[in-house]
């Protein structure tokens, strides 16, 4: 027999998780200390309980790499100097941010992660680039996500702080984990869904985990809105919702593109897609945890909350969408042809999938003719050097540098023709619903 009282904890439970939200905050929304304290109302004004994922602050991801690069190419001293920057940088921060009693506070938590910083500065390794890289660049989300903590704090939110890297485990891929989902969820739900019972809101990092052997990793480049998706899925939440700095999904990047659109409702399939393209608006990861839980996800304005924002579904009614367009910079074009004319058949292409699998290179766009095989891909220094020896041997490997790809779903003749004007077109492609051009 089910006793009473496990039948009324579990319909607790389920009742709870059915209206808990996910809100992710990313760089923009804390760029500085009026920016963090101006997210209070939001927080205030939300049903709880509330789950918050927080990028770093903005730029601070930047200066991390910068410090990597350091570190890694032997200048010890001068990752040493930017490491200690970087640290002051947030004090300041804490200090612009927060009253003197919930400052010492917030002062003496973060000298407890500028130990494990520092540690990871010079414990680098320059044959582990990416092992060094997650090490280092994590402590972005931890930095910030304990100064949002101790502003909720202060303000008299009942809330709690917890390490990702605690509940996220992920495989040992560097810079782009693979997460193990049946752990994670055992210790989302353990972790997460007890603090969630007993504080209005809990304060945790995206973009970062942990790998079986307990080194950090992370999820891939703006990794965020991922960890947001794979939390919600994980505790049945009811919506997530990202705060940008614009007023919902546009069909292009505004910061590139005049004349923009605001669309308000998006497929689950049509935002993938862009998101595999490179579209900036969400981590290509994130729609699959949330299609498969049938979990909404909003996209709102920080800056101004009553703007309408967009909303990605399962079902959309209006399906007629303008011209998407998404233009990535700093690709390169690889070009693979046979030394002795052989042609590219199966064999050689099971041979060169398998090179870019084994080194992590994702191929934003591809084509094989005859005796070549032409790839995009990010411009990767450290990559694209092992993917020339790695091929070196078999084949002739020339590179096109400084090449942008264009991608336009839903296109008209007349927007391909205005956006590729004037530019040389070094590859292209086109389907019933996209076309893809590489251009110089």
């Amino acid at each position: 027999m089910i006793s009473h009282r496990k039948v009324c904890v579990a319909f607790r439970t389920i009742y709870l998780s059915c209206y808990m939200k996910v809100f992710k905050f990313g760089g923009a929304s804390i760029a500085n200390a009026g920016r963090m304290k101006a997210l209070l109302p939001i927080i205030h004004d939300e049903r709880q309980p509330l789950l918050v994922v927080l990028s770093a602050l903005g730029k601070t991801t930047n200066a991390l790499e910068a410090i990597v690069g350091k570190a890694v190419g032997g200048d010890a001293t001068g990752a040493v100097v930017l490491a200690n920057a970087l640290e002051e940088q947030h004090i300041n921060y804490a200090r612009q941010l927060l009253d003197d009693e919930h400052f010492e506070q917030a002062k003496k938590s973060l000298a407890e992660l500028f130990v494990e910083f520092e540690q990871a500065v010079g414990n680098v390794d320059p044959s582990r680039y990416d092992y060094s890289y997650d090490q280092i660049v994590c402590m972005g989300e931890l930095f910030s996500s304990r100064l949002f903590f101790f502003l909720l704090a202060e303000h008299g939110i009942n809330c709690e702080w917890t390490d990702a890297r605690k509940v996220i485990r992920t495989d040992a891929t560097y810079r782009d984990a693979t997460v193990d989902w049946n752990y994670t969820k055992l210790e989302a739900q353990a972790i997460i869904g007890r603090q969630l019972k007993q504080r209005s809101v809990v304060v945790t990092q995206g973009f970062i985990g942990s790998a079986g052997n307990g080194s950090s990793v992370t999820l891939g480049r703006e990794g965020s809105d991922y960890t947001a998706a794979i939390l919600a899925a994980m505790l049945g939440m009811e919506s997530v919702t990202i705060w940008k700095d614009v007023d919902g999904f546009r069909n292009a990047d505004p910061k590139l593109f005049p004349d923009t659109v605001r669309i308000e409702a998006l497929s689950y399939s049509e935002v993938i897609e862009m998101a595999f393209y490179g579209a900036q608006i969400i981590h290509p990861k994130t729609i699959k945890p949330l299609h498969n839980h049938s979990i909404p996800l909003y996209v709102k304005c920080f800056l101004d909350r009553s703007l309408a924002g967009s909303v990605i579904r399962e079902h959309v009614t209006d399906t007629h969408y303008p011209p998407l367009i998404v233009l990535k910079d700093n690709q390169l074009l690889v070009q693979v042809t046979t030394r002795d004319f052989s042609f590219i058949t199966e064999d050689n292409l099971s041979t060169l999938y398998a090179v870019f699998h084994t080194l992590k290179i994702k191929i934003n766009l591809i084509q094989n003719a005859a005796i070549s095989f032409i790839a995009c891909i990010d411009n990767r220094a450290d990559k694209v050097q092992l993917l020339k020896q790695a091929l070196g041997k078999e084949y002739k490997v020339s590179v096109n540098e400084n090449v942008q790809l264009l991608t336009i779903r839903h296109f008209t003749p007349e927007i391909v023709f205005e956006l590729t004007k004037g530019k040389q077109r070094l590859l292209s492609q086109e389907t019933r619903k996209t076309v893809q051009a590489v251009l110089k």
